[in-house]
C-alpha cells in the first residue's frame, strides 16, 4: 500500500541513506549517498569523505543527463515492517554553497563536524523531486535506522564440508 504523505516527510527528515541512480554511458548506475532536504528540493554533498580521483561517476552522468531516481527502503526479517520509497527528479551540479541545504545537512549528520560536507570542489546535487512512488507493508512504519544492524550469527560462520 502507498505509504501516507505524514509518513514520507518522517521517512525524508529521518532516513539517513538513499540509493542515487543515474544513466551511464554503459547503462544504469547506483551509489549509495547521504542527502537532506532544503528549499523545496533533495540536496547531496559530494563531500569530503575519500574519493578515489577524478570526477565521480554520479556527476558526469548527471550533466549529461539530469534525470536520477532516489531509493529509500528497509528491509527487515518481519515483513510487516518492510517499505520503500523512490523519488524520481532532475539533478543539478551546484557549486555555489546553498547556505541552507548545507545546514540542513549539518543538522542531519553529525559526522559532518569532523568531515567536511563540502570537498575541494565545493559541489552539491539539487535534486527536484518530480514524482513519488512508495510501498509499506502497513500504514505504521517503524523507522529503525538501518546503522548496527548485524547479520546473524549463522550467516558468518563457514561451512566446511568433511575431507
Amino acid at each position: 500500500m502507498e505509504l501516507p504523505d505524514e509518513t514520507v516527510e518522517r521517512i525524508l527528515e529521518r532516513w539517513p541513506v538513499a540509493v542515487l541512480s543515474t544513466a551511464g554511458a554503459r547503462g544504469p548506475h547506483a551509489v549509495p549517498i547521504v542527502f537532506a532536504r532544503a528549499e523545496g528540493a533533495i540536496w547531496s554533498p559530494i563531500d569530503g569523505k575519500p574519493k578515489r580521483g577524478g570526477e565521480l561517476a554520479r556527476v558526469r552522468h548527471i550533466r549529461r543527463d539530469p534525470r536520477v531516481s532516489l531509493l529509500l527502503a528497509n528491509y527487515d526479517a518481519d515483513w510487516s515492517r518492510l517499505w520503500w520509497l523512490r523519488l524520481d527528479g532532475t539533478a543539478e551540479i551546484r557549486s555555489a554553497p546553498a547556505d541552507a541545504a548545507v545546514a540542513a545537512l549539518r543538522r542531519k549528520y553529525p559526522q559532518y563536524a569532523q568531515v567536511p560536507v563540502l570537498g575541494p570542489a565545493g559541489l552539491l546535487l539539487r535534486i527536484g523531486i518530480t514524482a513519488r512512488t512508495s510501498w509499506g507493508a502497513s500504514r505504521e512504519v517503524d523507522l529503525v535506522e538501518p546503522s548496527g544492524i548485524e547479520p546473524p550469527t549463522s550467516a558468518l560462520r563457514t561451512q566446511r564440508s568433511p575431507s
